[in-house]
């Protein structure tokens, strides 16, 4: 058994573009609770109440919606070394980027569906002022008791023409585990969901089936429970967002649900997966089929046709 790379130590920001820069804006401060960290250019960059890192959501006005990019931390400066030079012996051209807001110098690659990742180990902690000063020495800042609430940045679900690649991609340069994965039975790897940590996951494919790369499905922030998410529904409700899926709870990672559209057309995700963590060194990958995939959800109603069609950058023709 070869010994796993463990250079990597989490998903650490992603960035959003919007074509309706201050309306989603609004949407993630009013409405998602998220708290603004600073502006650079045409940029903002907001947290959740417990990242400790200064920002884990970069929101930058565009002429469309998408990934701009994601952002994950390495464990050490030899970690990222490690990490760049297995992505350059692999044929990848690793770019380096200049100190970006609230982290140090990264470097910056494309994965083979075309989405642009960054790796980087410098970073800056995240130094409340006055007013957002907690009570305990061990949060991140004070809880902002505004709108959602979200916690922190969870994960990110691209789509992806050939899933398989990306999958084998992501673990031979990165290490990353794959915990669960769809294959359908003709062999086509439809879905697959990799993690750094012992979280279930901090990043998912799914298949793209218009041949267009370089898609994004969600990002999605972390709740701290089921009720939380209910109260979300609440709250949306009240800020006249519509609600496209849930609550309801996925088969797959077995996670609790709710996805709304922020303004600038993103779906967005908040979701809760309880004490579920893949604490085994030697998990074993779990393989859907397509009977199993095609039952649906764990419970709940059945996701819109959109769920399955809809990404950004919107496809010609569509909303």
């Amino acid at each position: 058994m070869e010994e796993p790379v463990m250079d990597v130590a989490h998903l650490g920001h992603v960035e959003l573009l919007t074509p309706r820069f201050e309306a989603s804006r609004r949407f993630f401060t009013e409405v998602m609770g998220m708290v603004e960290s600073g502006q650079q250019g045409d940029s903002v960059f907001l947290r959740g109440w417990d990242d400790y890192e200064t920002y884990s959501l970069q929101l930058t006005a565009a002429a469309t919606s998408g990934l701009g990019h994601a952002g994950w931390r390495t464990r050490s400066p030899a970690a990222l070394a490690r990490r760049v030079a297995a992505l350059r012996a692999d044929g990848v051209t690793a770019t380096e980027h200049a100190c970006s807001f609230g982290h140090g110098k990264a470097f910056r690659f494309r994965d083979p569906d075309g989405h642009l990742v960054e790796l980087y180990y410098d970073t800056q902690w995240y130094q409340p002022p006055e007013a957002l000063r907690p009570a305990l020495r061990n949060q991140a800042q004070r809880y902002p008791a505004r709108g959602v609430n979200v916690r922190r940045l969870d994960h990110y679900n691209c789509l992806a023409v050939d899933v398989r690649g990306c999958r084998e991609f992501y673990e031979r340069n990165l290490g990353l585990r794959c915990t669960e994965r769809i294959e359908f039975d003709d062999g086509t790897e439809m879905g697959m969901w990799l993690t750094a940590t012992n979280k279930s996951y901090d990043v998912a494919f799914a298949r793209e089936g218009n041949g267009v790369a370089g898609r994004l499905h969600h990002i999605a922030f972390a709740l701290d429970s089921r009720e939380a998410i209910l109260q979300a529904a609440d709250t949306f409700l009240e800020a006249s967002v519509p609600i496209e899926n849930g609550p309801h709870k996925h088969a797959i990672q077995q996670t609790f649900f709710l996805y709304v559209y922020e303004p600038g057309g993103n779906r967005i995700e908040l979701a809760h997966s309880g004490a579920r963590l893949i604490l085994a060194p030697d998990w074993k990958t779990i393989t859907w089929t397509e009977a199993e995939r095609n039952r649906g959800q764990a419970w709940g109603l059945k996701l819109t046709d959109a769920f399955r069609t809809h990404a950004t950058p919107p496809l010609a023709g569509e909303g």
